[in-house]
């Protein structure tokens, strides 16, 4: 809550970003009482106070809100500014953050609010960042008392909700869920703003980094409950949704094996092996990420590589990523279909040498991933 000494109950890090606005807009939206006040004192930070201004002046147009410039209070602070992310974070409970690639700007963020006592959350699909931070700051944000939640977006909350989901509604012990995601878009195509477009490249590009980190940690082994789930090959076909699938490249499959870990270590529950997949329809749109997919791996490995897929992310990406984003028209007409198919054991059916002997199918759905459903 709002204190004397934190005068905010919530601050938008990031605010006249991309995602930063949409996340504003969403906030101001629910931030609202039948009598049409403000719920909970909140704020909006970034470096320029006029771009700040005017996100609040467009989420005050479209929402029918014209006095919520004036409700909303603006934090001026930079992320080459350590003293002044610790001034934000003195002022709020908690900090949403939506400054990326969190590779490079997000461990401040996340430093600032732990030694000051804020919790902070964030939309980041970087597995490399969300398992070095767990690493370096989950001790000491548990000293504190604060939390620090990451991937709290389209990745990865309908992945991980989704397997407990799934979890919850088998009648038997869950060893194994497979999930597709598919994508739906209108006349216009769809398309994603280049802001994820450069967490893949360098995600992509520092892979040794994230082999290096998992390495290090030298975790325990989670033990396998069943037949081990098998990884399909790149590009396969999956019967139940008549679409060819490929492996899904974000932060999923970290999270949700993050999450069956500590359900195993604290809460003793059966583990859960987790495999994420993407279904991209018939044989031409195959071919075309195949060509997609070839072109991005052999630049991805140089640093002038990596430069051109930065500086050319529509011609790369065959019109999927742009500078400019998605319009209001495809963001509309834009929705998700995620896809579980679970197997596991009925109460009275011993694990041990058996195959899986019941199954179960599931489905999340929802609007816009990137900057409707992610806000």
């Amino acid at each position: 809550m709002a204190t004397a000494q934190r005068p905010f109950h919530l601050v938008v890090f990031g605010a006249s970003g991309f995602t930063g606005q949409f996340v504003t807009e969403e906030v101001a939206r629910e931030q609202v009482d039948p009598e049409g006040n403000c719920r909970l004192p909140w704020a909006v930070a970034g470096r320029s106070r006029e771009k700040l201004q005017g996100v609040l002046e467009r989420a005050a147009l479209k929402l029918g809100r014209p006095t919520l410039s004036s409700e909303v209070g603006i934090i001026i602070c930079d992320i080459s500014n350590p003293a002044s992310l610790d001034e934000m974070a003195k002022q709020a409970t908690l900090v949403l953050n939506c400054v990326g690639p969190y590779r490079f700007y997000g461990e401040p963020v996340v430093k600032a609010c732990v030694e000051n006592g804020t919790s902070c959350i964030d939309v980041s699909g970087e597995p490399q960042f969300l398992e070095l931070m767990y690493w370096k700051y989950h001790e000491k944000a548990a000293e504190k008392g604060v939390y620090i939640i990451g991937s709290s977006g389209f990745d990865s909350i309908p992945a991980d909700l989704g397997v407990l989901y799934t979890r919850n509604k088998m009648k038997g012990t869950l060893t194994a869920v497979e999930s597709y995601l598919t994508l739906h878009s209108g006349p216009e195509g769809m398309c994603f703003h280049d802001g994820t477009w450069k967490s893949a490249v360098y995600g992509f590009g520092e892979l040794s980094s994230l082999k290096k980190l998992r390495k290090e940690s030298n975790l325990k082994r989670v033990p396998i409950v069943g037949p081990k789930l098998k990884r399909r090959w790149p590009v396969s076909y999956c019967r139940e949704l008549s679409s060819y699938s490929i492996p899904f490249m974000g932060s999923d499959v970290s999270v949700v094996k993050r999450t069956q870990r500590y359900l195993y270590e604290n809460l003793e529950q059966s583990p859960v092996q987790y495999a994420a997949y993407v279904a991209v329809g018939g044989i031409t749109s195959v071919i075309k990420l195949m060509f997609a997919g070839l072109f991005f791996l052999f630049f991805v490995r140089f640093g002038i590589g990596r430069q051109l897929l930065i500086k050319f992310p529509w011609l790369f990406s065959f019109g999927y990523f742009s500078k400019q984003g998605p319009t209001q028209k495809q963001m509309d007409a834009t929705s998700f279909t995620m896809t579980f198919f679970g197997q596991g054991y009925s109460p009275d059916f011993c694990p041990d040498k058996n195959k899986p002997n019941i199954r179960i199918c599931t489905q999340v759905k929802g609007p816009e991933p990137g900057y409707i459903a992610t806000p």
